[in-house]
């Protein structure tokens, strides 16, 4: 039983390099963030700079999760973290020697977003090698911190750098932390049996093997799909938040309301991470999205920095929660052997969602909902009134509707038989 203690502390020592990656990340992102808006004052150039930011890394997840069944999981985190520095340092450079274009900033996150696609599959797969599936809700609530800690630590010390120096402080200080992710993952590696590429299977062949592995299993192949619908919804808040926010008040201010709704996300993953989720994982997973898109109604709902920080924190609360169910429901249904593969497939599927909300939600604030709240808009005199008028109320109303949406979905969600057989057989499988 005393086994179970090392692999933990190497999981930890891993968590922690990620959660130092993540950091400069967010650093980067949200300095980008403001640097595109204010250059362009379109939230459709965010969502642009965003997408790419995204794509790259989603598509090329599938093959990723084949590399982190057939290689050497951990020496694939290392060149993952080491290549996506390649982005970064083309758009310092960039900045360094002129006005930054916007085409050379989504050249650059592009670059970086291809290398990254290797980390994830073969970060999650290593945390299923390292422990058991007791320790599963667990770690994930902890792994949660880390790759959520642009939210909870980045905008508020994003904010203050800019206050004092600018966007270039931020993307040296991001190419800085591969150091410490690239020691840590070669760390835990020494412990590890490195995986050999198996030369007897074909390439396409893994990939197909993935897919087989998730739309075998009827439950699994629906909430993954259902989730790509709920990321749509959540997508829009994600995307707009920012512009939304700095069409009143200071990019400061925006970093520091960032990180206060994103403590709601700290307190429920240190919940889960002591008091791991037990039993109820689809009613909790559903619960928390309903809750979800209540929230974030509110979020939109004024301009006013108090509401949007209340609504924001419990928006944020709830993500664990969901997380964490949705981990345990679709790691406890499926081979070890094929989980690279598998989860790789699993983010494609489920996140298409984003990228349908990022290549359209910044358009859609700026050509259809923005109009309509300006003052003498179409909709000034009537919704106007109630959520008010302004170059931000379209975004708002905007993120309402997601929210509404989003509600309506997890209540679907509830309901599907194929989910809740999920947990049943992850029962089955935790008390073997």
């Amino acid at each position: 039983m005393n086994n179970t203690g090392k692999p933990f502390k190497k999981f930890l020592l891993l968590w922690g390099g990620e959660f130092i990656s993540a950091i400069g990340s967010g650093l980067t992102s949200f300095g980008l963030g403001v640097y595109v808006f204010q250059q362009t004052g379109r939230a459709s150039a965010m969502a642009l700079v965003t997408l790419l930011a995204f794509l790259p890394s989603l598509l090329l997840a599938p093959i990723a999760g084949v590399f982190a069944d057939r290689y050497d999981r951990r020496l694939l985190m290392v060149i993952g973290d080491s290549f996506s520095v390649i982005g970064l340092v083309f758009i310092l450079l960039c900045m360094l020697f002129g006005k930054t274009q916007l085409w050379q900033i989504c050249v650059g996150v592009t670059i970086s977003s291809i290398f990254t696609s290797l980390l994830e599959p073969a970060y999650k797969a290593t945390i299923t090698d390292l422990l058991t599936a007791e320790e599963y809700t667990r770690a994930s609530g902890l792994a949660q911190i880390a790759s959520n800690a642009k939210y909870l630590i980045s905008p508020a010390l994003a904010g203050f750098l800019l206050s004092i120096s600018d966007i270039k402080l931020l993307i040296i200080l991001d190419i800085c932390t591969f150091f410490v992710t690239v020691t840590s993952t070669l760390v835990v590696r020494k412990g590890l049996i490195s995986k050999k590429a198996e030369s007897a299977m074909s390439f396409k062949k893994e990939l197909k093997d993935g897919w087989i592995t998730v739309s075998k299993n009827r439950g699994v192949l629906v909430l993954v799909i259902t989730t790509s619908v709920m990321t749509f919804f959540m997508g829009f808040i994600q995307t707009l938040a920012m512009p939304m926010a700095l069409a009143f008040t200071t990019s400061a201010m925006v970093g520091t309301l960032q990180t206060v709704v994103a403590m709601g996300m700290l307190v429920t993953s240190i919940v889960v991470g002591i008091i791991p989720i037990k039993k109820g994982y689809v009613k909790i997973l559903s619960l928390a999205l309903f809750l979800e898109g209540v929230f974030m109604a509110g979020f939109g709902f004024r301009e006013n920095i108090l509401l949007m920080s209340i609504t924001g924190f419990l928006f944020f609360a709830m993500m664990p929660l969901a997380n964490s169910s949705l981990d345990y429901l679709v790691r406890t249904n499926m081979d070890n052997a094929v989980q690279g593969r598998a989860w790789a497939l699993i983010g494609v599927i489920s996140q298409l969602g984003f990228v349908a909300a990022y290549a359209v939600s910044g358009v859609l604030a700026d050509y259809v909902f923005t109009p309509l709240l300006v003052e003498e808009g179409p909709l000034a005199n009537s919704i106007g009134k109630i959520i008010g008028i302004g170059s931000g109320r379209g975004t708002g109303l905007l993120i309402i509707i997601a929210g509404l949406l989003l509600s309506i979905a997890a209540v679907i969600l509830y309901q599907l038989k194929s989910v809740k057989n999920l947990e049943k057989r992850g029962d089955l499988c935790t008390t073997k």
